[in-house]
């Protein structure tokens, strides 16, 4: 197999059907599908340059703009909505769900664009660059978080991107609020996991009754400051949340997650300026995920 070698023809099997098509569009017809999407999977997976990609893979501009599209338009999300509705039919998704967030240390080339430090993003519309483009500054310098939420076995479900100082609970909400997977068949989406499993950061009044009122179980330990604001209330601080400290050793699979998503050199370290395509890069490297869960492998 070639050094290049990026997908297996059974993997591009699945995909193929599910990538826009240029028939019927008004100018040049898409150059090889294939090829330039195994280009941007290149490049993410060696954190190059687009215009340091291999030649074989076609024209670097075709490759960055046909990413920029994928990105904006949703086509990357349409993919991964595709095959977690198939994972879930097949069985293989887990709906114990973890969630955590991990910090994406930015390079210089993917901070000289003009941006509003400290801008609010727009969760609702994920299609939309925001005005910080998710970066922001924290101890280590300029930032970007991944926040991410997986199944039982750490695949990525949801992925979001937020600045480097920003908190994770407030995230939480936008996390669960785009966690919605179709049946194949009639129905509505599914969008309540069995458990969520988190780390203290997550644990809040409002995290927890969120759940409480959709009869999720929290899988979330309590903070030392909380435990000793609980108990010098007495009887008013109610009784301590309910956990499962051995449910909780599997939330380790997220980060676990993790260390698969920064085996992609472009996502260890973000190049990108854009938000859109940054978050795009991550949504990619979750449907190679998915696709080697369905068994679409070498």
């Amino acid at each position: 197999m070639p050094r290049t070698a990026v997908l297996t023809d059974a993997q591009w099997a699945r995909l193929a059907p599910l990538l826009p098509s240029s028939e019927g569009r008004r100018g040049r017809p898409f150059r090889d599908d294939r090829r330039v999407l195994e280009g941007i999977i290149y490049r993410y997976r060696c954190g190059l340059p687009w215009r340091d990609v291999p030649a074989e893979f076609g024209p670097w501009q075709t490759l960055w703009k046909r990413h920029r599209r994928y990105s904006g338009d949703g086509t990357w999300d349409h993919i991964l909505a595709a095959l977690l509705i198939e994972a879930d039919a097949a069985e293989v998704l887990g709906w114990a769900v973890s969630v955590d967030s991990t910090i994406i240390r930015a390079h210089q080339h993917a901070a000289t664009l003009k941006r509003d430090t400290g801008a609010g993003s727009n969760y609702t519309n994920l299609l939309a660059e925001p005005a910080d483009h998710a970066l922001g500054r924290s101890r280590g310098g300029l930032s970007t978080k991944i926040h991410q939420l997986v199944d039982g076995h750490g695949r990525p479900l949801v992925v979001l991107l937020g600045p480097g100082q920003g908190g994770d609970s407030p995230m939480f909400p936008h996390l669960m609020a785009r966690l919605s997977i179709a049946r194949p068949g009639p129905g509505r989406p599914r969008t309540r996991p069995e458990r969520v499993r988190a780390d203290k950061a997550y644990s809040s009044r409002a995290i927890r009754r969120h759940l409480r009122e959709r009869r999720i179980i929290a899988v979330i330990p309590e903070p030392s400051d909380q435990q000793g604001h609980r108990k010098r209330r007495g009887s008013r601080g109610g009784r301590p949340p309910a956990f499962d400290p051995v449910d909780y050793r599997n939330r380790n699979v997220v980060e676990r997650g993790f260390c698969h998503v920064k085996q992609w050199r472009g996502l260890a370290t973000r190049y990108d300026k854009l938000a859109l395509t940054f978050r795009g890069g991550a949504v990619l490297k979750a449907i190679v995920t998915w696709l080697r869960a369905l068994g679409d492998t070498p």
